[in-house]
């Protein structure tokens, strides 16, 4: 076991930020995605295990502090030298002389804003050198706290196709917080469902698929028309602009298609669909938490 959450609590003044009454176990190799609305817990859950609140309860696990690397929603750093020089300075290491450092420049194709200072580089710029320091850290369990944030679409997008294909076939453990579905669906292997500072639950994403939306869901455009159309079967909770219909077999799911198909409806069929799955892990607790 890389790392074991056991009965957390974490308080700010007479307020509860969160509370983990489950053990959430972190394994070797594990790539785990954090979702929750602002203020459901996440970077404190983040900040309790580096050790950086006071909670209750245990954080057990093996890892020194020197093996456990954090890249936070905000970092910033001097405006009075080229970002090289930062690099080189805070790393303890020449650039010249140092194959992992290239390599990981080269990846990341920051090579031609090393001259910069760091208030002139962009924001994805910002991003990719963070990154790279903290990967150089070659931490066993690493946390990206809203690694895109601020970032345009197509700049997210590269952003996170580099990130899983460097840490494909890796051991490193990941642990990743993210409000973008899609992120989550990339680069996480298991889900932490965090609500108002309560675990909602916490598994594989395959697993938790099944158990809140079925075997899998199609969803259409919300229209009184496609109400009407699939009124006869089990529809979950989505947002206001789609009407998604759950489909526990293979016969449903064929019910469904062929009904939408002779309708001319345009449909999108999926079996992960995150947004879909953590809107109705919070509607099915009701307030249960844990996964209870």
């Amino acid at each position: 076991m890389l790392l074991s959450i056991q009965n957390l609590t974490v308080r700010y003044g007479a307020d509860t930020a969160l509370s983990v009454s489950s053990p959430i176990d972190i394994e070797e190799g594990d790539r785990v995605g954090v979702i929750g609305s602002n203020g459901a817990g996440k970077t404190t859950l983040i900040k309790s295990i580096l050790g950086l609140v006071p909670y209750e309860g245990a954080i057990r696990t093996g890892l020194r502090p020197e093996q456990m690397a954090v890249h936070m929603q905000f970092n910033e750093y001097t405006d009075a030298m080229p970002v090289r020089y930062i690099m080189e300075a805070v790393l303890g290491t020449k650039i010249a002389r140092d194959k992992k450092l290239q390599e990981l420049i080269a990846f990341f194709e920051f090579g031609d804003c090393l001259r910069k200072k760091y208030a002139k580089l962009s924001g994805g710029q910002k991003q990719r050198f963070t990154i790279i320091m903290v990967m150089m850290q070659e931490a066993a369990l690493t946390f990206y706290d809203e690694v895109t944030s601020g970032l345009d679409f197509e700049t997210r997008q590269k952003l996170v196709e580099k990130l899983v294909e460097w840490y494909r076939g890796k051991k490193e453990s990941l642990v990743v917080v993210s409000h973008y579905y899609e992120e989550l669906d990339q680069l996480a292997e298991k889900l932490l469902i965090l609500d108002k500072g309560q675990v909602i639950d916490y598994g594989s994403k395959d697993e938790l698929f099944r158990k809140y939306c079925g075997r899998a869901v199609i969803v259409v455009s919300h229209s009184e028309r496609n109400e009407e159309l699939l009124s006869g079967f089990r529809k979950l909770s989505a947002p206001a602009h789609l009407i998604a219909v759950s489909c526990e077999s293979e016969g449903t799911e064929k019910a469904v298609t062929e009904l939408l198909q002779r309708n001319d409806v345009n449909y999108k069929r999926s079996n992960n669909d995150i947004e879909i799955l953590y809107t109705n892990a919070k509607a099915a607790k009701g307030g249960q938490t844990d996964g209870k």
